[in-house]
């Protein structure tokens, strides 16, 4: 049978995609067969044959083999349900997906096909298609995400020795290793080696002198060479030639030519991910004052000044922060906070603290949360190369177990509707 991933898969987001609730639906009834009803909302018939065509363009494309035609039918009907069991979830939470959510959501899809969305509107109506509905479908697909990352994920436990236990296993070290981008450009030896290794040493000198490592074969033509990126590859995947010699580079680094038996090569290493992460970390502690019932925004802030020219005076920060800062998380810690790490803190709280000194004393700044002034007490840069490998792997073992609990709550909640197929 034709697998439901598989299936949604096929419903592309260029087209447009919804199920009507209940409460747009009265005046078409007449007009329109209804094929499900489902709680308090109806699949229509139109829709249906729509997402039918729909899927049918898209295996077309795509091309795949066309599963049986009741297979399709089924399989459709039954995505088609349990996404409007979770559309109207998303309706009777209240939850909402703002215009500026959803312009993001699309300017992000624009950049990825490499335009702004003016050009990307512009593109779709060329090819007959709705932007407006694409707009829409594409908030159905968010509510929908909001909906399974609310309801699937927090079902979702991964312990700290089930990461021990891939990270000790073969496809475990596989899969969180190290990645490298590198070029390579081989220099064939033909029937002269001296003349091959001669101008291999002429790339490389080259490329010391500053040449572009990419395309450096194009630049000369007086011998045949071949210039290729590998991508990014982990040390597994590269060819066995490079395995030993690529980790030996530095970032940037380029090695002395070298010979196999098709010839000579240079090797590039362009960058590197998952070798040796380096995360700059700031101790800080702040004074949190926060408008209320009794203090207007302006007094706030006018009150957070004297209490910042005290500190500046002489008086303890510490102790200031325990007498006023309304951060009930920090305050009797003496308003510190420990050490961040970059995109920790809110916008607001992190660009004054990555442009303080250390021992400064800010000035008052406002963040969503209120009024502060915060001081940076140390910094200093963590190798998080073992902590970024076990969020890898807590990230896999999440998005598998997710898959499979996913499974389980779509069919719970499809069995407790109420479901009348016509």
């Amino acid at each position: 049978m034709m697998k439901k991933a598989l299936l949604k898969s096929l419903l592309s987001a260029s087209l447009f995609s919804t199920l009507v609730f209940s409460a747009h639906t009265t005046a078409l009834e007449s007009l329109d067969k209804i094929v499900a009803v489902v709680d308090d909302d109806v699949v229509l018939e139109s829709e249906y044959q729509r997402r039918i065509g729909m899927v049918k363009e898209n295996i077309a494309n795509a091309g795949k083999p066309a599963p049986p035609e009741d297979v399709l039918r089924k399989e459709l009907l039954d995505l088609m349900i349990v996404e409007s069991i979770q559309l109207q979830m998303a309706q009777r939470a209240g939850i909402r997906i703002s215009d500026a959510e959803l312009n993001n959501a699309i300017n992000n899809i624009a950049q990825r096909n490499g335009l702004n969305i003016q050009q990307f509107k512009e593109l779709m109506e060329s090819k007959g298609q709705s932007y407006l509905a694409f707009r829409e479908q594409i908030r159905r697909d968010m509510l929908l995400q909001t909906v399974q990352n609310s309801q699937v994920g927090r079902r979702v436990r991964i312990s700290e020795r089930e990461i021990d236990n891939f990270l000790s296993s073969e496809e475990g070290q596989s899969s969180t290793s190290p990645e490298y981008l590198v070029y390579h450009t081989l220099v064939p030896t033909q029937s002269n080696d001296a003349e091959a290794k001669a101008f291999a040493d002429k790339l490389y000198e080259a490329i010391q002198g500053g040449a572009d490592y990419k395309n450096i074969a194009q630049q000369f033509t007086e011998h045949p060479a071949k210039d290729s990126s590998l991508g990014w590859r982990r040390l597994q995947q590269l060819p066995t030639l490079l395995i030993d010699r690529v980790p030996r580079l530095e970032k940037g680094q380029t090695m002395v030519p070298f010979k196999s038996p098709s010839g000579y090569h240079l090797i590039t290493l362009s960058d590197q991910r998952g070798v040796s992460e380096m995360v700059k970390q700031t101790r800080v502690r702040h004074i949190l004052l926060k408008e209320s019932a009794i203090r207007d925004n302006a007094s706030t802030k006018a009150e957070l000044e004297k209490i910042r020219q005290r500190i500046i005076a002489g008086e303890d920060f510490a102790e200031l922060a325990r007498e006023f800062s309304e951060d009930i998380g920090s305050a009797q810690e003496g308003g510190s906070l420990g050490w961040a790490f970059p995109g920790q803190m809110v916008p607001a709280f992190e660009n004054t603290m990555s442009n303080a000194e250390v021992g400064q004393i800010s000035e008052v700044f406002q963040s969503k949360f209120g009024w502060h002034v915060l001081e940076v007490l140390e910094r200093k840069e963590k190798d998080m190369s073992d902590e970024l490998r076990r969020r890898k792997a807590q990230n896999i073992l999440y998005e598998r177990k997710f898959d499979q609990e996913q499974e389980a709550w779509l069919q719970k909640i499809r069995d407790e509707a109420f479901i009348s197929i016509k």
